[in-house]
This record gives C-alpha cells, sequence and structure tokens, in this order.
C-alpha cells in the first residue's frame, strides 16, 4: 500500500535546484529549496509583506502564520511538494509553493501530472521581475518531477500576478470560477515561451551592465594615504575623467580626523559615506576582499570592480576565494567585474567614468571593448588612441568570474553610443549562449573577436570553462556563422574595427586601387586577390600626383557604378630637391575627406608609406562621436541594401578615413567588411527547413527505438550502434545505408553476391583498414562469381584472415564523388554538423566545413560550397557535376536528427557517393548517450565557474 501523499517519503536535497538570477533591474538574487531550517526566515520574511498582498495570496485576511503553516510551507518532500524561495543577503524576499493534485484537485502522488502553485513576493520587492524568474525555475523543476501543468487560483484585483502567468508564454487556458479567476498552464516550453525568457535575461543582464558603467556615484576602496598604488591610481583616473557623479575614498587605515584626499571626501568604511553608492572599485590585498565586499553588501552598492589578485590565477586555493567572491557579493544582489580586472571606462558626456588603471584614457568614440587581459587592454588603449580612435565603453574582466563578454554583448546590442564591440576572448564560459547573443548583436553591428589560448591545454588558469573536443578552426567556422568578425591578432582587431566604425559597409566585392605609386597600388591589387576581393587593376596617377588630382580620381571611384570600395595608396610627394614637401599629409587629408563626404556611401581606407601627419589628419574629424540625426546615404538612383548602412556621420562634415601602414592590413580590414556585410544581408532573410521533410520522418517511432536501444538503465558513457541497429535508427529519418553482408568465407561472399546481384564491392571493416582503399582493404566492380573468389584470396592473402579483416560483400554504387557527412555533439559547442570529402582533402588538408544545428536549407547550400574542394562537387575540368540538392537534403536530414533526439550524440556517414543524380550512403556509425544536460534551454541562471 502507497503512502499517502502528505507522507511521502521526502527525497535527498537538489542542490541542483540552487542558482543565481539577474533580476529586471540588474541586482542578483539566489533561488533555492526551501528546507526545514527556514523556519524563522519565513516568519520573517511574512512579517514584512503586507496585508493587501497576504490577502491576495490567501483569499481572506491572514495577519501572521501559525505553527502548523510554518512546519507546512518548510517541510517538503521535493517531489509531490516543492517549495523555492528567493533570497538576497541570506533573507527571504519570495516564495512559491507547489502541490500535486489529481483531477479532482486533491493532494495526489505520481502519475498525477497536475500541480497547484502559489507564490508571495514582498511588496519591496514586486516590480524588479522576482515572481517571472520564479516562475521559470519552479516550472522547469515541476517537469523534471513529472508534472505537466500548472493550475492556480487569483483573485481578479492581483493584476501583478495575473500579467505574470499571461505574459510567461506557456500555452494557457483561463476560465471565473467563484469570484477567482482560475488559471491552467502548460509547462512544455514554447517558442514563445523561450523567446519570453531570452527577453527578460536580455533585459535583465543588460541593465545589471548599465548599473556599473553609469553609476551616480563611485567609491575607491584601498586608497593608498601615499602617492602611487593601485587604489591611488584609480582615484587619479576617476578625477581625471571628469566624473559627474560623487566620487568617495575608503580605507579604514585613514586617520581619524581626515576629510579629504585628493580632494575628495575621505572615509574609513562605506557606513561614515552616510549616501548610496552605486560602485565600489575594490584595490585592497585579496584578504581584505571579504571584508569590503561585506562592507558593500550591507550598505547597498550595486556593483564591484575588483582589481586585487590572488584568485584562480594562483591556482586551487586561489580559485575556492575566488568563488567565494562570487557567492559573498552575490547573495547581496551585487554583480562582479574581476576579480584581477583592470578595470572599465565609459566616455558618454553624461558619465565620464575612468575606473581603470588605463594611462591613456581614451577619447569619446563608437567603439566598445571587452578584454580579459590586462595586458592586451593596455595594448589595446594604446593602440586606438594612437591611431585618434574613439571608444564607447572599454571593460577588462581579468577572472570574469561573474560578468563575460556575454554580459556585455546583451548591454551593446541595444546601447546607442556604440556602433561596432570588439572582444579579445581567452576563454568563453558559455558558448551556446556566446553564439546566439553574437549572431543577434551581429545583425544590427559589427562584432569582431581575437580568440586566444586558441590550443588544447593553454586556457588561463583564472578561467574554468566547459571542455571543448572540436578543433579552434571548428570554432571559427561556427563564430562566422553567427556573423562574428574573427581575426587572429590584436592588431587585426583594431584594424577591422577603425573601418567599421568610420565607414560605411561595402555593397560588394570590387575594389577601385588609386594611388601615386605604382609599386604600391600593384601590392594592393595583389593583396585584394588573395583575399578573395575582386580589384581592379590600379590606377596609376603617378608621382606628380597632386592632393587636387587625389581628390578629382577619388570623387570619379565613388561615383562608378562598378565599384563597392577604394583603396587609396600614397607615398611622399618629392620637390626637384629631393626634399619632402612640408604639410603634404594635412593637404591630402584635406582633399580625401572632401571627397569621400560628398560621393556615394561607399568604404574608402588609405594605405600611406612614410608622410607625415597623414594618419593622424584622417583620424581628426569628429564624425563618430556624436550620432547623426540621419545616416549618409547614397543618391537615389544608388541607394543600396538597408543592410548597408553607412557608419555615423555628423551632417555636413566629412568622416574619419581609416589609414594603414601596410597594403595587406587595410585589405584584409576590408576583406573582413565585405564577409560581414554579405552576412548582413543573407541574415535578413533567415533560411528555413524544408516542410517536404516532416512527410519521410518517423520522429515518436525514431524516438521509441532509442529508449529501447538505451534500456532502461542507459551506460552514461553511452554505446555504439550495430551495423543493423544504425542502419535502422537513420531509415526512421529517411536515410538509407546501403546494406552489407557478412563474408567470412569466399563461399559466404559469393552468397552475399548472389542475393545482392552483381556487380558488388569486397570490402574489409576492421578499424585499421576501414575507409582505406589506399591500403587494398576495398575491392570494387567484381561483375561475376570469379572475380569475387579472386579478389577474396588476394585480399586475405596480402593482408590477414577473414577472422582479423571482417570482410563484407556490398553492390555497387553508382559513380560519383565520395563525401563525408557528420554530425557531433560538443560539451561546449553543442551540436556541430560537418561535410567534406572523402580522404586526403578532409582527412590531410583539414578541408572540412561546420555549422550550427538545427541547419537551414541555406546553412546546408553553404555547407557543401564552402570547402575549399567544392569545385570538385561541380564539374570541375569538365567532370559532370553532381546532385548537390541531394546532398544538401541529406545534411538537413542528419541536422533533424540529432537536433530532434539528443541522445544521438555522433553520427558518421561515410562514404556518401553523391552521383549525377541521387546519392548513395555506403557506410554509417551511430552513437548513443543519455541526452546532455542544455543549460541554454532551462531557466534563466548565472554561471557558477
Amino acid at each position: 500500500m502507497e503512502p499517502a501523499p502528505e507522507q511521502s517519503p521526502p527525497h535527498a536535497y537538489p542542490a541542483h535546484w540552487e542558482a543565481d538570477v539577474v533580476l529586471r533591474d540588474g541586482g542578483t538574487a539566489r533561488i533555492r529549496p526551501i528546507t526545514t531550517d527556514d523556519a524563522e526566515r519565513l516568519v520573517s520574511f511574512y512579517e514584512q509583506v503586507s496585508d493587501e498582498s497576504k490577502y491576495y495570496r490567501f483569499f481572506a485576511p491572514y495577519p501572521r502564520l501559525s505553527d502548523r503553516d510554518v512546519h507546512r510551507f518548510t517541510h517538503h518532500d521535493y517531489v509531490d511538494r516543492v517549495g523555492l524561495a528567493v533570497t538576497v543577503g541570506g533573507e527571504f524576499i519570495a516564495t512559491v509553493r507547489y502541490d500535486r493534485i489529481d483531477e479532482r484537485g486533491r493532494p495526489a502522488s505520481a502519475p498525477a501530472d497536475e500541480a497547484e502553485v502559489a507564490f508571495l513576493v514582498q511588496d519591496a520587492h514586486q516590480g524588479r521581475g522576482v515572481a517571472s524568474a520564479l516562475l521559470e525555475h519552479i516550472a522547469a523543476v515541476a517537469r523534471e518531477r513529472g508534472i505537466r501543468r500548472f493550475a492556480a487560483e487569483v483573485l481578479p484585483a492581483n493584476t501583478k500576478m495575473i500579467k505574470v502567468f499571461r505574459d510567461a508564454g506557456y500555452t494557457q487556458r483561463r476560465s471565473f470560477e467563484d469570484g477567482s479567476v482560475h488559471l491552467t498552464l502548460d509547462l512544455e516550453p514554447t517558442e514563445e515561451s523561450l523567446a519570453v525568457q531570452r527577453g527578460r535575461e536580455h533585459r535583465a543582464e543588460a541593465r545589471s551592465v548599465q548599473r556599473l558603467l553609469a553609476p551616480r556615484s563611485v567609491a575607491v576602496i584601498g586608497v593608498g594615504r601615499a602617492p602611487g598604488g593601485v587604489g591611488r591610481t584609480v582615484l587619479r583616473n576617476v578625477l581625471a575623467a571628469g566624473f559627474t557623479g560623487r566620487t568617495h575614498a575608503v580605507n579604514n587605515a585613514f586617520a581619524a580626523g581626515q576629510e579629504t584626499i585628493d580632494g575628495v571626501p575621505a572615509h574609513r568604511s562605506l557606513g561614515e559615506i552616510g549616501e548610496p553608492v552605486d560602485l565600489a572599485v575594490v584595490a585592497v590585498p585579496a584578504d581584505r576582499v571579504p571584508e569590503a565586499v561585506a562592507d558593500c553588501g550591507e550598505h547597498g552598492v550595486q556593483g564591484l570592480v575588483v582589481l586585487s589578485a590572488g584568485y584562480a590565477e594562483w591556482g586551487a586555493e586561489g580559485r575556492d576565494r575566488q568563488r567565494e567572491l562570487v557567492r559573498q557579493a552575490r547573495s547581496y544582489g551585487m554583480r562582479i567585474i574581476g576579480p584581477n580586472a583592470f578595470g572599465l571606462i565609459n566616455t558618454a558626456e553624461a558619465v565620464r567614468l575612468n575606473a581603470s588603471l588605463a594611462p591613456e584614457p581614451p577619447t569619446r568614440g563608437r567603439i566598445g571593448l571587452f578584454t580579459q587581459s590586462g595586458a592586451i587592454g593596455i595594448a589595446l588603449l594604446s593602440g586606438l588612441y594612437r591611431r585618434g580612435a574613439g571608444l564607447s565603453t572599454f571593460i577588462s574582466a581579468g577572472n570574469r568570474a561573474d560578468i563575460s563578454g556575454n554580459d556585455f554583448l546583451q548591454y551593446w546590442y541595444e546601447d546607442p553610443d556604440t556602433d561596432v564591440a570588439l572582444l579579445y576572448l581567452e576563454s568563453i564560459g558559455n558558448p551556446r549562449k556566446f553564439t546566439r547573443l553574437a549572431r543577434r548583436t551581429a545583425a544590427v553591428k559589427p562584432v569582431v573577436v581575437v580568440k586566444g589560448a586558441r590550443h588544447s591545454g593553454s586556457t588561463p588558469p583564472g578561467h574554468a570553462v566547459p571542455t571543448r573536443r572540436i578543433p579552434d578552426a571548428t570554432v571559427s567556422a561556427l563564430m562566422r556563422q553567427a556573423g562574428v568578425i574573427r581575426v587572429d591578432t590584436v592588431t587585426e582587431m583594431v584594424d577591422a574595427g577603425l573601418l567599421l566604425a568610420d565607414q560605411p559597409l561595402p555593397a560588394g566585392p570590387r575594389v577601385m586601387i588609386l594611388g601615386n605609386s605604382e609599386s604600391l597600388g600593384l601590392l594592393t591589387y595583389d593583396a585584394c586577390l588573395a583575399e578573395g576581393l575582386r580589384p581592379r587593376l590600379p590606377l596609376d596617377l603617378t608621382t606628380a600626383a597632386t592632393p587636387q588630382d587625389f581628390r578629382n580620381a577619388l570623387t570619379e571611384a565613388l561615383a562608378d557604378d562598378g565599384c563597392d570600395a577604394v583603396i587609396v595608396t600614397a607615398i611622399p610627394w618629392v620637390g626637384e630637391d629631393g626634399r619632402a614637401e612640408a604639410g603634404d599629409g594635412e593637404v591630402l587629408a584635406e582633399a580625401l575627406r572632401a571627397a569621400a563626404a560628398t560621393g556615394p556611401a561607399k568604404p574608402v581606407a588609405v594605405v600611406h608609406v612614410e608622410i607625415g601627419g597623414l594618419a593622424k589628419a584622417l583620424a581628426a574629424a569628429s564624425g563618430t562621436v556624436a550620432r547623426p540625426s540621419a545616416p549618409r546615404t547614397a543618391p537615389a538612383d544608388q541607394q543600396r541594401d538597408p543592410q548597408t548602412s553607412s557608419a555615423p556621420q555628423k551632417d555636413g562634415a566629412p568622416g574619419r578615413i581609416p589609414a594603414y601602414p601596410a597594403a595587406e592590413r587595410a585589405v584584409r580590414a576590408l576583406a573582413e567588411a565585405v564577409r560581414y556585410a554579405q552576412w548582413r544581408r543573407q541574415s535578413a532573410v533567415p533560411g528555413k527547413v524544408p516542410e517536404f521533410l516532416d512527410d519521410t520522418i518517423d520522429e515518436p517511432g525514431t524516438a521509441h527505438l532509442i529508449d529501447t536501444l538505451l534500456g532502461p538503465d542507459p551506460d552514461p558513457r553511452g554505446r555504439q550502434l550495430g551495423t543493423e541497429e544504425a542502419r535502422e535508427l537513420l531509415a526512421g529519418y529517411g536515410i538509407t545505408v546501403r546494406p552489407t553482408l557478412p563474408a567470412p568465407g569466399p563461399d559466404a561472399a559469393v552468397a552475399a553476391a548472389a542475393r545482392l546481384g552483381y556487380p558488388v564491392a569486397l570490402k574489409t571493416t576492421a578499424p585499421h583498414l576501414r575507409h582505406r582503399a589506399d591500403l587494398g582493404g576495398v575491392r570494387l566492380d567484381l561483375a561475376d562469381e570469379d572475380a569475387l573468389r579472386r579478389a577474396y584470396g588476394e585480399l586475405t592473402g596480402l593482408l590477414g584472415g577473414p577472422a582479423e579483416l571482417q570482410p563484407v560483400v556490398q553492390s555497387m554504387a553508382p559513380r560519383g564523388v565520395d563525401t563525408v557527412v557528420r554530425a557531433t555533439i560538443d560539451p561546449a559547442a553543442g551540436a556541430v554538423l560537418s561535410f567534406g570529402l572523402a580522404g586526403a582533402p578532409s582527412e590531410l588538408l583539414g578541408d572540412i566545413a561546420h555549422r550550427l544545428v538545427p541547419a537551414t536549407d541555406r546553412d546546408a547550400a553553404e555547407l557543401i560550397r564552402s570547402i575549399r574542394a567544392a569545385p570538385v562537387l561541380f564539374g570541375w575540368r569538365g567532370a559532370a557535376p553532381v546532385d548537390t540538392a541531394a546532398l544538401e537534403e541529406l545534411l538537413l536530414r542528419v541536422s533533424r536528427l540529432v537536433d530532434d533526439h539528443p541522445e544521438v550524440v555522433s553520427v558518421a556517414l561515410e562514404p556518401v557517393v553523391v552521383a549525377t543524380r541521387g546519392l548513395t550512403v555506403l557506410g554509417a556509425s551511430v552513437r548513443l548517450s543519455p541526452p546532455p544536460a542544455r543549460t541554454d534551454l532551462g531557466p534563466r541562471r548565472l554561471p557558477n565557474y
């Protein structure tokens, strides 16, 4: 006899339900299961809830909780009765509870799949998105425990709670019964609920970054009494930048009577300040940081920049210290930049904050810069400063224990002051989320990334990241699929960032080259060809060309409909006395800016050799400082796609033109802009999965087969399917694998061939000889029994006995191109679809293309065209083109299989022979495993590194 529902045996405390979340206002809170130790917290919480909120919860006046109530609300079995609490500073600010019920609304146990749910949020924290976050988490818990629906009774006057349910995006039903609104929510995630969840995540995380970048007051903790030191340097930089808010210096070693230091109020603790502090910059030794964080949390500080070192970069002990730092800060609702950070900068006129150690603060501009390295941050700031480029924001996150590049992508996506996002990353904590956010951001503004620590084992010691199995080349391909401009060096990042920030996107790859040096023009021409651009032969203006000649030539080039971009090459003018003429750089810069300002909106870059003052003069324009009232556009007869809109310009003022000291650097930056603009145009009309696939796919049947193959207690290491098992599973998705029959002896081979029909192939399936025709393990076009017996004898005589070779017989496929199709689940990147030609191109040369799953029709088409050997598929050297449409369909079917069934962790189809009509899959291997956790599909939560 089963126990009564209220006596269900308790389960172990579900620690995996604990989560830190970012709320609507940018603050953090912790969600965790309620335990029996929470009685006092629950009573204290309830006492701070208004009578109105209590009435809405219990439908009657309910001033206090009885001892029975407290026991019921703190004792859960974590299956049929679950309670979650939201805490800040260790105290409850909200609770939610569900109780499993049967179809009559009475307490029940599994298999009942409905539960009644109720929320209570402290009045002081209503409007922060607490209930919405709680609903996401309690719904995930319920699904884990087999509950499929929530039922809720809400008073009509409780409009806030009704809105929480209504806006969640779940399929719901609503009725009015006995004076209350009865709501039923189906908990299966929908496209709408996922979109709602991600929209809330975006707004909350962007707001949390905005609170750090635009504080009303800043306290620098650890300001030294003597000049120098980290704290004193940061304080000096805050003051030098002209911060518009209030600044305070804090050091518990200040003398009791000291009132100021460097002209700002001096305090021994935050408690002495007497007014709210939004941002604290912590520059004290690591062993004193916990005390400083507690002081900040108790006095309502919203965020921290921790410059202190001695954390995960110092080994296991430091890693534990770093985790405790994050836990402590989040418990007070604060987010952290760092530890081991270099600081942050916001050049907005309304803020003017430089809370960093940067020796050369940037000017105001439209580039956002994020780095995970202080040293690289210094180099980038210095490089941008020398080239006259301005920044909107700069962040050096150090160990990025909390705030990461993902958070800043959330912020930059809608930031009106940022036109280009530059990121130097040494690790990516949540690659799936990074790809999603980068794709969304790249659709509206360029995202340029340098990935350091690219090789296995070289992840910085301060960064904890998922294990990645795919090579770095695959990561690069997946970034490009998301629209990310990935470059190899920080110099290339600055080069690309300057052009993208200051120039319009090119409409195509056609490049005009003009200048006063034939040799420099030819170097530029060669570089364009190497980057896949389509340059015209350079226009040589001769060494006698004047700045006016340059202006005329540039004006004419920009007006040419057959030109998408212009590269100007220039060398110094030499007078009759052999000396370069003074002031040439400034005069030429003015001429080029004037031509660019009056011509159609096309990108212009300058390659110069030792022309004094040219680069500085070209960068002197202030056009990228303020957002224009209207963008610069082409004449009506040359209007371009809106996806190639121009860079910001002041009305009537010429914009900055990027200058480069080498042709290769200018061309590489332009080529990245061309590829990005093409991606923007294509992504404006997203691809789709053809509907015809649905008619030939048996998703439920395949799911049942997978469950059967894995068994009731699957091995967590997974299992490799046998040949026939793989054929049966793939057939459920319309993928036919040509059958093979074992041939343990020559007579068995002849019998198999008679069954399959001649001509046949004889091949080994031994692992060391599989797909190795070059070693003699495959014999093709065996037309009759004599040929088959002869081939069998040669095979076994040359390579070993049948027991070792495991030979099989297979009917011949139509002639074509041998290809390979694979899909793999990577722990960091997710499901990846790969394609290449079989043999040397993919195995020796690494000529393989990759796309993230799920793949669209456009992804499939691009996949087969993006390998270097793609011409072989399209009629190379007079051969007949193969059936690429059939190949694209196969790619889509494999993508759909691994997307529908996460238990399919690996699929390899090799070889796939693509003929002029149709294709044949000759070999297949499939590996199944219990599905890995998908943190990107669960409720919102901050990562814990």
